[in-house]
């Protein structure tokens, strides 16, 4: 693992017996203790209508952790554009940039980020309309648009010439073409969609042009982690995040279950087989275990950096593992 820096993204977990703003609060604090782990970006990611999920708005806790912190680089993990404007999204991280200079990074990703009744209720535009929305906001973050533009004469401001880092997301080879094709940074959701890593950043590559923001391919995934300090302590701790993933693709969406409740789950054999399939890719395990996996995600993925994701019950147990894994990436390159 050795310079490749390591990020945090955030779904600011909401466990059973806790509110939202108890997860909030979490999640803030995990920021500022991860920032003095020596982690190099803390991203947000945007859901709606999920219970076990508080970050619904991204834009707001950015800029709550970037109060709260003063190095790391905070960002959207990210804003799911076709539920937005494109220039309140400029507005939002040209203000965010104001008051953070060169802290902020706008994730941008085109899935809806719910449900597809919420959707309808969020959305600005459908997705078809992603490519011209990501054109109008880069085009209000830069000032250039074609000639006889009916935005030419709309200004984001603050946004105009002082944006954040733009970043790509993706699960599909769509976004790694985009992203390539506009030269810009890219980030692939390997712990949402692992069988389509390798493909997309190749894809990614492949289509990179250079631009202005980069002169040559920046690629980076998110990886499902979670480190304790035994190998059956963290399966133990792992089965609350499994078990509410499982329910949520079941249609039955809730808080986040302690492990217990996890380990005395009733399981049919389908359900133990979608589980054990969703944690084969996940690094679950003691900081040897878990650092071998990291290490092996990285060179086969040839990435220039790597953005852990872990959801425990309990937000000791996460600032847990991210300190476990902060000392055994140090020891590992001393």
């Amino acid at each position: 693992m050795a310079g490749v820096p390591l990020g945090v993204l955030d779904l600011a977990p909401v466990p059973e017996g806790s509110t939202a703003g108890d997860a909030l609060r979490a999640t803030i604090d995990l920021a500022k203790k991860t920032e003095e782990l020596g982690f190099t970006r803390f991203w947000v990611a945007e859901h709606h209508g999920m219970p076990g999920v508080a970050s619904s708005s991204p834009p707001v806790l950015i800029g709550h952790i970037a109060d709260a912190t003063s190095t790391i680089r905070v960002g959207s993990g990210g804003v799911m554009l076709p539920n937005h404007s494109s220039l309140v999204v400029a507005e939002q991280f040209g203000m965010l940039e104001a008051l953070h200079p060169g802290r902020i990074d706008l994730g941008i990703g085109r899935a809806p980020g719910t449900d597809q009744a919420t959707a309808q209720a969020l959305r600005h535009g459908g997705p078809d309309d992603f490519p011209r929305q990501l054109t109008d906001l880069i085009g209000f973050f830069t000032g250039q648009w074609p000639e006889k533009h009916p935005y030419r004469q709309v200004h984001a401001i603050p946004g105009e010439g002082d944006g954040p880092d733009l970043w790509l997301l993706g699960s599909s080879g769509y976004s790694a073409q985009v992203a390539g094709a506009l030269g810009i940074p890219f980030a692939f959701a390997h712990h949402f969609m692992p069988q389509n890593t390798l493909p997309a950043l190749d894809l990614y590559r492949k289509s990179f042009r250079p631009s202005s923001a980069l002169d040559k391919p920046y690629s980076m995934i998110a990886a499902g982690a979670i480190c304790a300090d035994t190998d059956e302590q963290a399966k133990f701790l792992a089965g609350a995040s499994a078990l509410s993933f499982l329910k949520l693709r079941t249609g039955r969406p809730g808080k986040v279950p302690t492990p217990q409740e996890a380990a005395d789950y009733p399981y049919s054999d389908v359900e133990r087989s979608f589980i054990e399939d969703r944690q084969s890719t996940q690094h679950i395990g003691a900081p040897d275990t878990v650092l071998a996996g990291l290490t092996e995600l990285i060179k086969t993925t040839e990435v220039d950096e790597l953005m852990l994701i872990t959801q425990t019950h309990d937000p000791a147990d996460r600032l847990h593992s991210f300190n476990l894994i902060a000392a055994a990436a140090r020891a590992a390159t001393a």
